[in-house]
């Protein structure tokens, strides 16, 4: 986790420099465990977590906000070991302070042709609600992850609470990201008339157990309009360890958003059919 929150003070220095106003960060950005017990005795909570109080620092500093997915810890043992965990999303104000945060609703569980067997499940508890969208200096945020991705119900509930902006923070696998991760972070952006900010986890993580496959995150780390063009991207390495993380700035034009909605509105057909709430 040092690490990473090495890496995580290089990107806070790089979104400084280039004038943004908010950093937003992949998922399980303080750790990718090889198994679900490695993830277990890793997993601290945010209070006392390292990684999470050098984030806190870094967004006081800078006074910057920050968004970016932990593992917190979610039931234990009556000894008190820790037996599940939870996928978090908080928002670090730029004070410092952690003021809004969400659990993945939706885990993880796939077996993929020539990829990995993941099941997030043995290690991690569901959410079990949403986390209303809330205002930030780029706009009025709702928080979604990773997996989160493939339903678009709880998206445009999001945006029926009145979101602008969606965040899908990731770690998609390299068969599933070069099948489907534009496709998807588009087609949210498109149905709800939203900006998508989902930044990505890249390149191969830390050295599995022997006999484990080496698990490879997909990257290209994207912004897209609401119109559904992609306005910021960065590449992707599926087979190399990456030193340095980079960031991409996008400009997030609430006027877009406005506009998108006014030309195009969606007038649902909620006598037909149910409407997401």
């Amino acid at each position: 986790m040092a690490h990473n929150l090495a890496q995580c003070r290089v990107l806070v220095q790089k979104a400084v420099a280039a004038g943004a106003k908010a950093l937003f960060l992949p998922e399980a950005s303080d750790y990718i465990a090889p198994n679900a017990s490695t993830s277990l005795s890793l997993c601290l909570p945010a209070s006392t977590s390292p990684f999470v109080l050098g984030l806190r620092d870094l967004a006081r500093n800078h006074n910057m906000p920050i968004n970016v997915g932990i593992h917190e810890p979610a039931t234990t043992s009556g000894s008190g070991s820790i037996t599940k965990i939870k996928n978090t999303l908080i928002w670090i104000s730029a004070s410092g302070e952690i003021t809004h945060q969400y659990h993945k609703l939706h885990l993880f569980d796939v077996s993929i042709k020539n990829g990995p067997v993941l099941k997030e499940s043995q290690s991690v508890e569901p959410g079990s609600q949403l986390t209303e969208p809330f205002d930030t200096v780029i706009g009025k945020l709702g928080m979604l992850i990773c997996f989160d991705l493939r339903f678009p119900e709880p998206s445009l509930s999001l945006r029926h609470r009145g979101a602008q902006i969606l965040t899908y923070p990731s770690a998609f696998t390299v068969p599933t990201g070069q099948a489907h991760w534009e496709t998807l972070l588009r087609a949210r952006a498109i149905e709800t008339q939203s900006y998508v900010i989902a930044a990505a986890q890249c390149g191969v993580h830390d050295a599995p157990p022997e006999g484990e496959g080496k698990r490879r995150s997909y990257g290209h780390g994207m912004v897209v309009d609401p119109w559904g063009r992609v306005v910021a991207e960065l590449g992707g390495e599926g087979g190399v360890k990456l030193d340095i993380g980079e960031i991409a700035v996008a400009d997030i034009d609430l006027g877009v958003v406005e506009k998108v909605r006014e030309e195009m509105p969606l007038a649902r057909r909620t006598d037909v059919y149910p409407q997401v709430l």
